[in-house]
């Protein structure tokens, strides 16, 4: 499997507690366990469309750790590269549940994880360069000096190999030493990166800029082919250097969980393009997916079958 990857990603998967109520993690009596992670979420998003894909992580000796390698067996991903550290315990994190639509209270027990501790010892240039496709966000770099020495040499490795590279920002901005460590780091892996996938808000912090069109002028100046700036309910705008265009989002009549939502865009996104889309075909399928997701409790549950997204295309069509 691992010599013929469409894609491999990076990052720390997480064990989440979703509080089965309403109200906060103080009051909830009941959790039901998931999986989380950006990247792993992306990872389970493409594998059930069909993508061939790699993680590359690092996860404890405990139960939560084998929780997670057994979900990434269920999902048919290949965890060849995810390493069982005996010294170091998974991370985890709570979550409350919303009625509203509003984005949840979450509570992360990360710090000092097995992830935490990758490091590009990890990195192992056959089969990470192996795949078609690269997927980084900007978490890995946060969570350690380690890791963002990996994450930042994988994106030059196979952007030098002629692979293709993606990133979502994904900003985490209590996990870094400061606002201009993570705007330096993120603009390095994002002049490394193919395509850049922020939201309006990300790239109006990362850039100084403030409209979509010159968000995404200054990362195809950085050097990026394709940029798609998120625009929540509007939509998403999309630029490269010959055209661009705006896509309009999936009315969704409740919003459950708004978390993932912008892993399940990434995965939209990459799929497109991974089958040969045109740019903004691959949009609209990255909307549809986020507009599922977050009629779902937890990251990566509305993440769609290829039946499932296209019976949700054809709906909305």
């Amino acid at each position: 499997m691992s010599s013929a990857l469409d894609v491999v990603t990076c990052g720390e998967a997480m064990a989440l507690f979703a509080a089965r109520e309403t109200g906060t993690l103080e009051a909830c009596s009941q959790y039901e366990r998931m999986t989380a992670g950006a990247e792993l979420n992306v990872a389970i998003g493409l594998a059930r469309l069909g993508h061939r894909v790699g993680y590359l992580s690092r996860v404890g000796n405990d139960a939560l750790g084998r929780f997670l390698l057994d979900a990434l067996d269920r999902e048919s991903i290949d965890r060849s590269h995810v390493t069982v550290d005996a010294a170091f315990p998974t991370g985890l994190m709570f979550k409350t549940r919303n009625d509203d639509g509003s984005d949840p209270q979450i509570e992360y027990f990360r710090r000092g994880s097995a992830a935490s501790r990758l490091s590009v010892v990890d990195f192992d240039a056959a089969w990470c360069l192996g795949a078609r496709h690269l997927h980084l966000t900007g978490i890995s770099p946060a969570i350690s000096d380690s890791a963002r020495e990996l994450t930042m040499r994988l994106a030059r490795e196979a952007r030098a190999a002629g692979k293709t590279v993606s990133f979502d920002p994904n900003l985490r901005l209590r996990l870094w030493p400061s606002k201009a460590e993570m705007i330096d780091t993120l603009h390095a892996i994002a002049a490394s990166s193919d395509i850049v996938l922020p939201g309006l808000s990300e790239g109006q912090l990362l850039t100084g800029r403030s409209t979509p069109e010159d968000i995404a002028a200054f990362y195809l100046d950085l050097g990026a082919k394709i940029v798609v700036v998120k625009l929540g309910a509007t939509g998403a705008y999309y630029a490269t250097r010959w055209e661009s265009g705006l896509v309009e989002a999936i009315p969704v009549a409740q919003v459950v969980d708004t978390v993932g939502a912008g892993d399940g865009f990434a995965v939209g996104i990459i799929s497109g393009l991974l089958d040969g889309l045109p740019i903004a075909l691959a949009v609209e399928r990255a909307c549809a997916i986020g507009a599922r997701v977050v009629q779902y409790v937890g990251d990566c549950e509305g993440l769609p079958t290829r039946e499932q997204l296209e019976t949700m295309l054809l709906r909305h069509v």
